[in-house]
């Protein structure tokens, strides 16, 4: 049975494994070089604290950490990273807030424009979802919750899958019941 070894099952899973856990490292990196620009000492930065403590939960080197908080500080040479929020409407009218983390603005919010599109969903103005949400906890939370139908659950779902998947988007929210 030609194809069929063990090792090549567990050299596929392994890969898969690897390209997962590279996107984790990715988000988490930048995550931490934004937070390293209001100072590069965990102990006075609690947001820089709280990105290492979640970079070390996810088995992340030391090395990288620190490598990406002098990044982030400025004391090592590389792309500048910036912060940006976009607010958009999904499936079933379901209110979108997409925050990320990128060198490129122009090239994300085009490859997000584009994820949009794919799935049903459009890019809105600052502010017109933004009021369906509130901050309790550091955390985004819905105000109103929208139920939708099956479909367009399953059609929200995907979106977020991929939206989740692209290296520059850090979180999302939804207004969607869950």
């Amino acid at each position: 049975m030609s194809g069929h070894s063990k090792w090549s099952q567990i050299k596929h899973k392994k890969a898969q494994t690897d390209v997962k856990r590279g996107q984790v490292f990715g988000k988490l990196v930048k995550m931490i070089q934004i937070t390293a620009r209001k100072g590069a000492d965990p102990n006075a930065n609690p947001d820089l604290r709280a990105a290492a403590e979640k970079a070390k939960a996810a088995n992340m080197p030391a090395e990288n950490i620190e490598r990406a908080i002098k990044k982030g500080s400025g004391q090592l040479e590389g792309a500048q990273l910036e912060a940006a929020r976009y607010e958009a409407y999904g499936p079933g009218g379901a209110a979108i807030i997409i925050e990320t983390i990128t060198d490129n603005k122009n090239r994300t919010v085009s490859e997000i424009k584009h994820i949009l599109s794919k799935h049903n969903g459009k890019l809105a103005g600052t502010g017109a979802v933004a009021w369906a949400f509130e901050r309790i906890n550091g955390k985004w939370k819905t105000k109103t919750p929208l139920a939708l139908s099956e479909q367009n659950a399953a059609a929200l779902g995907q979106l977020i899958e991929e939206l989740d998947s692209h290296d520059d988007v850090q979180e999302i929210f939804t207004n969607a019941k869950q």
